[in-house]
C-alpha cells in the first residue's frame, strides 16, 4: 500500500465561520517592483469575502499567488490546515480551491455541455485501460459525469444552451460557462476575478442571484470585483488594498464609510470635501 499524497489530498472541512483559508505576511514582487507588500487576511468558511482597491492594488496578484500561477517572494497560504505554497495549480485544485480569470478561458469550439465535461475530469474514477477495454464501469462513469454537467448547467442557467458551441454565447453567458467549467472542479473555494467585468446590470443582477446559489451548495466565495453595488450587495466582509497593502477589512457598511478607502477611490480632494 502506498502513502497517502498529502500534497494533493483535500483538507476536512472546518465548521461554518471558523477561517477556511489564511492568508499571512504575503508579499510578491516583481524584479524591483512590489505588487503586494506583508498581506494578511482570513477568509471564514461559509462567507463570500470580496477583494477591492483601485487599479494595481494587488488583487490579481494576490489571486495568482494563492492559486499557485506565481510564487510570492515571503508569508504563508495555508487552506483548512494544508500550506498551499508551492504547489502547483493543478495541485492546488485537488484542495478545493479553483478560480477563474479576468478573461474568459472556454473551449470556444466545443458544445456547451462538453465544456462542463472537460471541467469534470477531476470526478472521473475510470482508469485509462478500462477506458480502452470498455468495460462496463466506464459506461457507468460516463452517464454520472453528463448528470453533474447538467446539474451545474441548470444551476447557472445555461442548460438550455448544453448543445450550442461555447463560440455561440453572448459574453454574459461566456462568463457563465467559465464559472461552471469552474464548479465542475468540485471547489470548496471559489475564487472569482471580476466575474460581471462587461455585464450589463441585468447580467449583473442574474449573476449576484447565482452566487447566492453557489453559496447555498456550501461553498465559500473569495470575489474580486470592480462593480461596488455588487460588492456591496454579495458580501459579508470587504478587504480593501491600496498599493499593494491592506487598508481596511471590514463589513460593507463600514467599509464604504472608511476614509482611507474614499481616499483611495476618489482622493484626498474628496476626503475633505465630505468633511
Amino acid at each position: 500500500m502506498t502513502a497517502l499524497d498529502t500534497s494533493t489530498a483535500p483538507a476536512a472541512a472546518a465548521a461554518p465561520g471558523a477561517p477556511a483559508l489564511v492568508v499571512t505576511g504575503l508579499s510578491i514582487r516583481f524584479g524591483g517592483l512590489t505588487a503586494v507588500e506583508d498581506m494578511t487576511f482570513e477568509v471564514n468558511e461559509g462567507e463570500v469575502l470580496s477583494l477591492i482597491g483601485p487599479n494595481g492594488a494587488g488583487k490579481t496578484s494576490a489571486f495568482n499567488a494563492i492559486t499557485g500561477y506565481i510564487q510570492a517572494a515571503s508569508g504563508s497560504i495555508v487552506y483548512r490546515g494544508a500550506p498551499l505554497l508551492g504547489l502547483k495549480p493543478n495541485q492546488i485544485a485537488a484542495h478545493g480551491v479553483v478560480r477563474t480569470f479576468q478573461k474568459t478561458s472556454v473551449f470556444n469550439g466545443l458544445p456547451v455541455l462538453d465544456n462542463v465535461l472537460v471541467g469534470l475530469h477531476l470526478r472521473a474514477r475510470q482508469h485509462p485501460l478500462a477506458i480502452i477495454l470498455g468495460l462496463p464501469g466506464v459506461k457507468r462513469d460516463e452517464a454520472r459525469l453528463r448528470e453533474a454537467a447538467w446539474d451545474i448547467l441548470t444551476l447557472v442557467g445555461l442548460d438550455g444552451r448544453a448543445h450550442e458551441t461555447a463560440a455561440s454565447l453572448p459574453y454574459g453567458e461566456l462568463r457563465l460557462l467559465e464559472v461552471a467549467i469552474a464548479l465542475a472542479a468540485e471547489p470548496t473555494l471559489l475564487l472569482l476575478d471580476e466575474p460581471v467585468s462587461g455585464m450589463n446590470p441585468s447580467e449583473t443582477g442574474a449573476f449576484m442571484a447565482l452566487l447566492g446559489r453557489i453559496r447555498a451548495r456550501g461553498v465559500t466565495v473569495l470575489l474580486v470585483e470592480h462593480d461596488m453595488k455588487m460588492v456591496m450587495g454579495v458580501s459579508d466582509r470587504v478587504v480593501c488594498l491600496n498599493q499593494g497593502r491592506i487598508i481596511a477589512d471590514g463589513p460593507p457598511a463600514a467599509i464604504q464609510r472608511d476614509p482611507q478607502v474614499i481616499r483611495a477611490y476618489l482622493g484626498e480632494r474628496y476626503v475633505r470635501a465630505r468633511g
